[in-house]
């Protein structure tokens, strides 16, 4: 996929396969790029291994190996369509979370209006296995990125495509590139609102939100649809502070509305939505008055899908409003003690290489017996620390953990887990293996 030419001529568009290029991942022949899969599987598909159903405790598996419920993220996929239904919103999951083409697929089938990315490699690989709808949510001034974005949006009539914008010059740059790439089709952007002083990007204030939309105006490469931004950067966030924040989106989108400033657009497009503060979005959305256009309110938490056991476990939404329902953590990561050199220490065979350690260490949470295959409680087990490939344990006088046992622990940020893994058995609850979920990070 070319991301545009050194010489500044337009980037040949994506070849998109769409439904064969996710087919094609089963056709991945299993080797040394994969960490954990059973050595005798060697020159086996992914697809041929998958249809062996292998035991992932039993089947050859080494360790360390993360796995991922199959129960777990069929529930979430589930829940996360449900809820938003129920509150009226559009859903454009974060695909940084997993970059996983197979999760994308299951979230379009349950009702996700697209895929949100964060960067244009992203938007990349979401192309690479037709993704039709992608929202940006991040500036894009790069200008090789942006050729790449006119010819995709040339070439596919159906291909949507909405980034940000916070900055006259971020305008500016971007007219610059779209015009020498002779693009024919505008490139939809939102405003970005920033989440308070001192937090990330977008614009500060209402004028300056103003100043981005009129240089938007003044172009014939980008078209105005919205307004957008991310709530989980509000300064010491709590509900007020993230509702208010919320309040001051929707009040930018109605002057903007009422200043005719989306003439042209099919609709409004009001987007935020991590997966700590959605149940405020949805109060929010709900409040928005009636505008000239249709509103688009597109909700983009993307955690969901996997939970966690850590930083998600406390932030989630439903822990507010339990009537809503309830994610399930779906990682788990079963490292193997490798050694036990006094009463109250172990260590295990994975570290940082293995584990997300960015917001919470692992939670030790389950321990199979390496004598008999029976799994039972983590009492009295504590990971202390994580080095490159070891995990620190600390043991109680009740532990009952030895050499050659397996360490079931549960993970922390979504974000970064998935990306320490390229190939992530999909197993159910009796440890059978049914698929394998391919990353691109």
């Amino acid at each position: 996929m070319a991301v545009g030419n050194p010489d500044g001529r337009p980037a040949e568009p994506t070849k998109s396969a769409g439904p064969a290029a996710l087919a094609a991942l089963a056709d991945e022949r299993v080797d040394h790029r994969f960490k954990a899969l059973p050595p005798d599987a060697g020159g086996l598909t992914v697809g041929e291994l998958a249809a062996e159903r292998r035991n992932l405790f039993t089947g050859g598996f080494t360790t360390p190996v993360l796995a991922l419920s199959a129960e777990s993220v069929e529930h979430n996929l589930a829940l996360l369509e449900t809820y938003a239904e129920r509150h009226g919103l559009a859903f454009a999951p974060h695909g940084k979370t997993s970059m996983s083409p197979q999760l994308f697929e299951r979230q379009l089938e349950y009702g996700a209006w697209g895929i949100t990315a964060a960067v244009p490699h992203q938007a990349r690989v979401y192309r690479a296995y037709g993704i039709q709808r992608i929202f940006l949510a991040n500036e894009v001034v790069d200008a090789a990125a942006l050729r790449w974005l006119a010819a995709e949006l040339d070439a596919d009539p159906g291909f949507r495509f909405v980034c940000y914008v916070d900055s006259v010059r971020g305008v500016e740059l971007m007219d610059e590139a779209l015009r020498a790439a002779s693009a024919t089709r505008p490139l939809d952007v939102v405003v970005e609102l920033g989440a308070g002083e001192g937090a990330r990007t977008g614009v500060r204030t209402a004028a300056g939100c103003a100043a981005v939309a009129d240089a938007v105006a003044a172009t014939d490469t980008l078209r105005l649809v919205g307004v957008a931004g991310y709530e989980g950067e509000v300064p010491q966030a709590d509900g007020d502070k993230v509702r208010a924040w919320l309040r001051r989106l929707v009040s930018v989108a109605a002057d903007f509305d009422t200043a005719g400033r989306f003439a042209g657009s099919p609709e409004i497009v009001i987007s935020a939505g991590g997966s700590a503060w959605f149940d405020a979005v949805a109060e929010v959305f709900a409040e928005i008055p009636a505008l000239s256009l249709p509103v688009l309110k597109l909700l983009r938490s993307g955690a969901y899908v996997s939970h966690d056991d850590g930083h998600y476990r406390h932030l989630t939404p439903f822990n507010r409003v339990p009537d809503e329902g309830a994610l399930q953590p779906a990682f788990r990561l079963w490292a193997q003690v490798v050694s036990r050199p006094s009463p109250e220490q172990a260590f295990v065979n994975a570290g940082k290489r293995d584990a997300a350690y960015d917001l919470d260490l692992p939670e030790a949470q389950a321990v199979r017996d390496a004598r008999t295959g029976e799994v039972r409680p983590a009492t009295g087990i504590t990971v202390t620390g994580l080095s490159d490939q070891h995990g620190w344990v600390r043991t109680d006088p009740e532990a009952d953990l030895e050499v050659g046992d397996w360490l079931g622990l549960g993970l922390s940020h979504p974000c970064t887990s998935f990306d320490k893994w390229q190939l992530i058995p999909l197993v159910e609850a009796d440890g059978t293996v049914t698929d394998y979920l391919r990353t691109f990070f």
